[in-house]
């Protein structure tokens, strides 16, 4: 059985096919008109058509009964959701006529937008289509995408609009490739090139409508209002959504099996740090749980990718080796100690000397040269390609991640219920392990300081793009670059990267010894400034995680900024 999302397009329709079943690759094609889509080879049951079926001879308030009910849901950004005027005003081919007869024909009396009205000839040919083939009824149903992106977002309205100005937004774009990756679309069919004739946001619309025929032809599907309501020739009026049981079908490249065997494997080697719950805290009204990474071997939760990576993993004679800005080097000098195995580890002159010395207190030998983290890991690639050594990534290797999701699975199993976890993001490593744990069941937000910024870059840009570092947490957080598999995880599980400025985190570090004799590092404290400079607005009441990633701050400077916020 094959299924079409349709969308009204310059050059006529965009449609995209798929078999219900996956026994077929699926189909993008442009059709001049709706017929050409319904007679196509495949014989779509189901087209699911983001244009009005039905519609009214007379309305009453702010048009037909489906667009009063899904305004209210989809919030302050609702899209395009119009008033549908009465099918002689639909008929009008004159704007000024139009207006006219929709104003007559409605109570209290209502013009038409310039934007209703360019649609006119789209309604025109779908309503004769349906009434001169009846029989097609049952095939067609009328969707619209922000709802159905509503029902993929846990029925909660979209944070990010899809046009600013009637221009693509590409934060808005992103969110929405990601809702769709969740509801189970193929992740190269959300990232194909956009068909001449069509625009970028009609493809992805399309798509939305494809997810609800493929709800529909499984059982699923809902309608506002339901049942349906009918126009004066019988056809249904009603918009259709998905059911709002229909699971996320999430495939991510790692699965929480790969978490589970992760920890199970690392679990001799690491602390189960605790997770610590406050009913109320940082001025938050509900409660806020506190995962003590901090505590962990080697000050850092690098300690679980690191051990991950070397227990699966054959080392060769020339050991291991990585680059860091400080923490996944103590933690790969103390995996590497504990299993009796030489270790080189490659920093760049900002490291602070405190986390140097902590390297250095494992064994591993020490090579300190260039600026920033990316001429570390030069180096480092450089050691790789001319000893043999094993190189261990601190972020985008699928052993590291997995090893770093263990956090997640601790905290759930530990901590109380959490609607959303705010986690700090470096390259990404870390909250793409946490993302993939809890995939589909609770909100993560990265956290990024304003002056490094990879993740929130990613995702804006839609791949993996470089950025420029300055900032005070930049040796723990100061990743120029996510690279493919973090932002192929982030940008299907990751909710959104709140920014934080140095001052924000800062703060958090100074509340944290002041209030609760807690010292970090400022890597450590930006997922807590999210909370506290209001970076982050939770819900009253709601759930929140905060995770506490690393202890590797000097004394010294931990005062001085107790001293300057104080």
């Amino acid at each position: 059985m094959w299924v079409a999302g349709v969308d009204g397009c310059p050059a006529g329709w965009i449609a995209v096919f798929m078999h219900r079943d996956g026994l077929h690759p699926p189909v993008l094609r442009i059709a001049k008109h709706l017929a050409d889509i319904v007679d196509a080879p495949e014989r779509p049951e189901i087209v699911a058509v983001d244009m009005p079926i039905g519609l009214p001879e007379w309305t009453q308030g702010s048009g037909r009964r489906p667009e009063q009910l899904i305004r209210p849901l989809l919030g302050a950004r609702q899209s395009s959701v119009f008033a549908i005027p009465s099918r002689c005003a639909v008929h009008a081919e004159d704007y000024d006529a139009a207006c006219t007869l929709a104003a007559g024909t409605s109570d209290p009396p209502r013009k038409v937008s310039k934007q209703g009205f360019n649609i006119f000839p789209k309604i025109r040919e779908i309503d004769a289509l349906l009434r001169a083939r009846p029989a097609l009824v049952p095939r067609i149903v009328e969707v619209h995408p922000e709802l159905a992106f509503w029902s993929m977002n846990g029925g909660q309205p979209l944070h990010e609009p899809k046009k600013v100005k009637s221009r693509p937004y590409a934060p808005g774009l992103a969110l929405r490739r990601k809702l769709l990756a969740l509801a189970g679309m193929p992740r190269d069919l959300i990232d194909t090139a956009t068909p001449r004739g069509a625009a970028e946001d009609d493809l992805l619309d399309a798509l939305a409508g494809l997810a609800v025929a493929l709800d529909m032809a499984r059982g699923g599907g809902r309608s506002f209002p339901d049942p349906p309501d009918r126009d004066a020739h019988g056809l249904p009026v009603a918009i259709w959504t998905l059911s709002p049981q229909v699971p996320m079908s999430i495939s991510l490249p790692i699965t929480r099996a790969d978490i589970e065997q992760a920890h199970a494997r690392i679990a001799p080697h690491i602390r189960r740090t605790p997770v610590w719950t406050l009913p109320q805290a940082f001025g938050h009204d509900g409660p806020v749980s506190l995962k003590l990474e901090f505590l962990q071997h080697a000050g850092s939760f690098k300690s679980r990718g690191a051990f991950n990576t070397l227990l699966s993993k054959p080392v060769p004679a020339a050991g291991v080796a990585a680059a860091s800005g400080g923490n996944h080097g103590a933690a790969v000098a103390y995996a590497a100690k504990q299993l009796g195995l030489k270790a080189r580890i490659f920093v760049p002159e900002i490291s602070s000397p405190a986390k140097v010395a902590v390297i250095r207190s494992h064994g591993a030998e020490v090579v300190i040269g260039g600026a920033r983290y990316a001429d570390a890991q030069g180096a480092c690639d450089q050691y790789v390609a001319a000893s043999g050594a094993l190189r261990v990534h601190p972020f985008d290797a699928d052993t590291t991640m997995a090893g770093q999701g263990t956090v997640g699975l601790e905290w759930e199993q530990d901590g109380p219920a959490l609607d959303t976890v705010l986690v700090a993001v470096g390259g990404g490593g870390l909250v793409s392990g946490i993302a993939s744990w809890w995939a589909g069941r609770v909100k993560v937000v990265g956290v990024e300081p304003e002056g490094s910024r990879a993740l929130h870059a990613a995702l804006q840009a839609g791949k993996p793009v470089d950025v420029d570092v300055d900032s005070v947490a930049a040796d723990s957080l100061g990743a120029r670059n996510t690279g493919d598999l973090v932002y192929s995880i982030c940008s299907r599980t990751v909710d959104h990267v709140a920014l934080v400025t140095d001052a924000a985190i800062r703060d958090a570090q100074s509340q944290l010894w002041r209030d609760w004799r807690i010292a970090t590092e400022p890597g450590g404290a930006a997922a807590l400034a999210a909370l506290t400079s209001g970076a982050y607005r939770p819900k009253p009441g709601e759930r929140i995680g905060v995770l506490l990633c690393g202890a590797n701050v000097e004394l010294s400077k931990l005062d001085e900024v107790v001293r300057s916020v104080a």
